[in-house]
C-alpha cells in the first residue's frame, strides 16, 4: 500500500521568535518578533505574505528553512517534525548570493556539486537551468557582468537546479526596476506551473503577492507579529501579472486586503518614525 502525502508541505505551528540582547545600561532585555504564528502551505501551493516593514516577514521564513529554531513552536515538513536545516526546500535571498569570483554556470553548479552530482553532470543540469531562464549563453560571465534582472534570474536557476519541494523566496524581485521586475514575475509563474512545487513568498508588494498567489497571508505590526487575515485568491491561471492587475476581480481583493493591511502598516511606519526620533 502506498503511504499517503501529506496534505501541507510546510507547517509553521504556534511559532514565537523571542530575541534576547543587552541595552546600554540596562538589564537584559527581550524582543518577541513573532508570537502565535501558525502558518500552513499546501503542496503546490503559492501562498505569499505581506505586512509592514520589519514585521517578522523574513524571520518566519527562516523559521520555514531551519536556518532559526523558533522560542516555542513546531516546525513540519511534509508531516515530518523539522529538526536543523529543511533539507527539502531551496531559498532566493533578497540579497545578492551568487560567489563573485565564480560564473554564472559555476554558481549554478554550486549546490548540485556539494550534494556529490559528479562534476559532468551537475554542469549540464546547471546549463540547461540557465537556458529555462533565458541565459544559455551566458553562463561564462561573472556575477559583476550581469544585469540585476540576470544576477536574479541566475539566483533562480541556483535555487531551482536543486529541484527542492519548497521554495522559499524572500522579497527577491525588490531591487528589480518594474519591467524586469514583471518579467521576473512572470518567469517564476511559469517555472512554477510545471512542477507546482510549494512556494512561500515574501513580499511587500500588494499587487505582487496578488498576482502570484493561490493565497495570500497578512500580518500586524510588530513586535508579535501574527496572521491577522487569509484570502483566497481566486483569480484564473495561468495569469500574466501585468495583465491580471487591470481585472475587475484583482481590484476587488486588493481592496479587500488592504483594508486589512492598512491600519498595519501606518502603525509600522509610526514605529519605524520612533526609532528614528
Amino acid at each position: 500500500m502506498t503511504a499517503a502525502v501529506p496534505d501541507f508541505a510546510l507547517e509553521l505551528l504556534g511559532i514565537r521568535c523571542t530575541f534576547r540582547g543587552r541595552e546600554a545600561g540596562a538589564s537584559s532585555s527581550s524582543y518577541t518578533a513573532v508570537a502565535d504564528t501558525t502558518l500552513r502551505v499546501r503542496a503546490g501551493e503559492f501562498v505569499s505574505v505581506v505586512g509592514p516593514t520589519g514585521c517578522g516577514k523574513s524571520t518566519l521564513l527562516n523559521v520555514g528553512a531551519g536556518l532559526l529554531a523558533p522560542s516555542a513552536g513546531e516546525v513540519r515538513a511534509f508531516g515530518q517534525p523539522l529538526a536543523g536545516i529543511n533539507c527539502r526546500a531551496g531559498y532566493m535571498f533578497q540579497a545578492e548570493a551568487l560567489m563573485p569570483w565564480r560564473s554564472a554556470l559555476d554558481n549554478v553548479m554550486l549546490g548540485l556539486q556539494y550534494r556529490g552530482v559528479p562534476a559532468r553532470e551537475a554542469r549540464a543540469q546547471a546549463q540547461a537551468w540557465l537556458e529555462r531562464v533565458g541565459l544559455g549563453a551566458f553562463g561564462d560571465r561573472y556575477p559583476h557582468q550581469l544585469s540585476g534582472g540576470m544576477r536574479k534570474r541566475t539566483a533562480l536557476a541556483q535555487t531551482l537546479a536543486l529541484d527542492p519541494d519548497i521554495i522559499l523566496m524572500d522579497e527577491p524581485f525588490s531591487a528589480l526596476d518594474i519591467q524586469t521586475r514583471q518579467l521576473m514575475e512572470d518567469e517564476v509563474l511559469a517555472l512554477w506551473a510545471e512542477k507546482k512545487k510549494a512556494v512561500l513568498f515574501i513580499t511587500h508588494d500588494l499587487d505582487e503577492a496578488i498576482a502570484m498567489s493561490d493565497r495570500v497571508v497578512v500580518l500586524s505590526a510588530g513586535p508579535a507579529t501574527h496572521p491577522i487575515g487569509e484570502f483566497v485568491i481566486d483569480l484564473p491561471r495561468p495569469r500574466h501579472v501585468a495583465e491580471v492587475r487591470t481585472t475587475p476581480r484583482f481590484v476587488e481583493l486588493h481592496t479587500q486586503i488592504w483594508n486589512v493591511l492598512r491600519d498595519e502598516v501606518l502603525k509600522g511606519y509610526q514605529q519605524q518614525l520612533r526609532k528614528v526620533a
